[in-house]
């Protein structure tokens, strides 16, 4: 522990970033990290005693390294003290966990926190190279991975529901899981920031992410991203928030277009569940977006704001395609005919989505998508629809050239 007193009193300001530090709890496992060290071209002087307390310290005084290995041997909760050193990490920092506790949830909860690798003590000499060498694959896999001659368009997809109970949260839940079930990387952003179900859906926690991205969007980059989201599905990522009512200043102008930004170059699709009382500060959320959905019922409420919004629509995104999804739910009553509903709205109705109660809450009651758990139900057969609604413009388009091609370029 002096020698993590002694850097932070000698810790210059505006250093260049280290390569490489590690913060280890006990000396047998420094002993087999040393010579990968001085393998690697670091110095073993980075190597400190004291675990990740010790780090978070640290990093109070001096460059954030672009890659650690961190001990959590010595946590109470492993979890919590993972987030405090994401809260003081650099954008771009690679993080090589150990411990002493076998337990896959913890492993899994780890890697869904943007942790590289996790490895349960005591350590191998080969275990420790390989993920050491891996880690350092990661840095460089962003410009690896970089192909100019991908220029296949994604998905920015906005769902607006025009009333509330009409299954908008739902609907979204299932087309983001039927984009990361065809092997495609795909993030869900729940924007209903105090209530957002998104991650409640799939029995999971959404955390600070959101928060921190609206707090701090210049530090959104990957390796934020991966820490800051929950992934239900290898290819699906959700980033949301449920914040104590109050707690959080509205988003900065252009924030969330930032962000959006942010994460189109981090998946190649983007889906939005915003809820439509933001629209009026945020129209940006719209102009944004490749494709709109608007979900709503047969009921004259509903009517007169789908008007409005196609509307709004026209104004502030003139290129995105409106889609106009009806849901018959027990809840709502139908008030107009669909034939007069389309004819006010003039707009067709792209899908109707089935009342099905019971497909709903059997599903709900495993934490599944209805496109998972009941696949050959009528309801899921309907979010289907809505999801070849919404690619079927792609199709039409021109994918392989042209402004929409380069804007919207992802990686899978």
């Amino acid at each position: 522990m002096n020698a993590v007193a002694s850097i932070l009193e000698e810790a210059p300001t505006g250093a260049v970033r280290p390569p490489f530090a590690a913060f280890i709890c006990d000396e047998m496992s420094s002993q087999i990290l040393h010579p990968i060290v001085v393998e690697q071209g670091w110095s073993a002087d980075m190597v400190y005693a004291g675990g990740i307390a010790a780090g978070v310290r640290m990093l109070g005084g001096m460059p954030c390294p672009e890659f650690m290995i961190v001990d959590l041997s010595e946590c109470t909760d492993p979890r919590a003290d993972m987030q405090s050193l994401a809260d003081v990490c650099e954008a771009g920092t690679v993080v090589l966990a150990v411990g002493s506790i076998n337990d896959v949830t913890l492993y899994r909860d780890l890697l869904n926190a943007g942790v590289h690798d996790y490895l349960v003590k005591p350590l191998s000499a080969d275990a420790l190279r390989e993920a050491v060498v891996s880690a350092q694959d990661a840095m460089l896999a962003p410009e690896a991975e970089d192909d100019p001659e991908d220029t296949t368009p994604g998905e920015r997809v906005v769902f607006v529901g025009m009333r509330g109970g009409v299954g908008t949260s739902t609907l979204v839940s299932n087309i983001a899981w039927l984009m990361a079930d065809k092997q495609e990387k795909t993030v869900l952003l729940d924007l209903d920031l105090y209530f957002g179900t998104s991650a409640m859906q799939f029995d999971l926690e959404p955390g600070r992410g959101l928060s921190d991205a609206l707090e701090n969007p210049d530090r959104v980059d990957g390796l934020f991203l991966e820490r800051a989201v929950v992934k239900p599905h290898e290819h699906l990522a959700i980033l949301g928030s449920e914040a104590p009512v109050g707690s959080l200043q509205e988003p900065a102008g252009g924030s969330l277009q930032h962000l959006i930004g942010s994460l189109s170059d981090n998946f190649k699709n983007v889906v939005v569940d915003v809820p439509r009382q933001m629209l009026g500060a945020h129209s940006d959320l719209l102009s944004a977006a490749k494709d709109i959905v608007l979900v709503t019922d047969y009921s004259l409420t509903a009517a007169r704001d789908c008007i409005r919004m196609i509307a709004h629509i026209k104004q502030v995104a003139p290129s995105a395609s409106v889609h106009v999804v009806a849901s018959k739910t027990a809840a709502n009553a139908q008030e107009v005919e669909q034939k007069d509903f389309e004819n006010s709205i003039e707009h067709e109705t792209d899908v109707t989505i089935p009342s099905d109660g019971k497909t709903l809450t059997a599903a709900a009651q495993r934490s599944k998508p209805v496109v998972e758990d009941a696949a050959g139900s009528k309801l899921a057969a309907a979010y289907r629809d809505v999801l070849a609604a919404i690619t079927a413009v792609d199709e039409d388009a021109d994918a392989g050239s042209g402004w929409f091609a380069k804007l919207f370029k992802k990686s899978a």
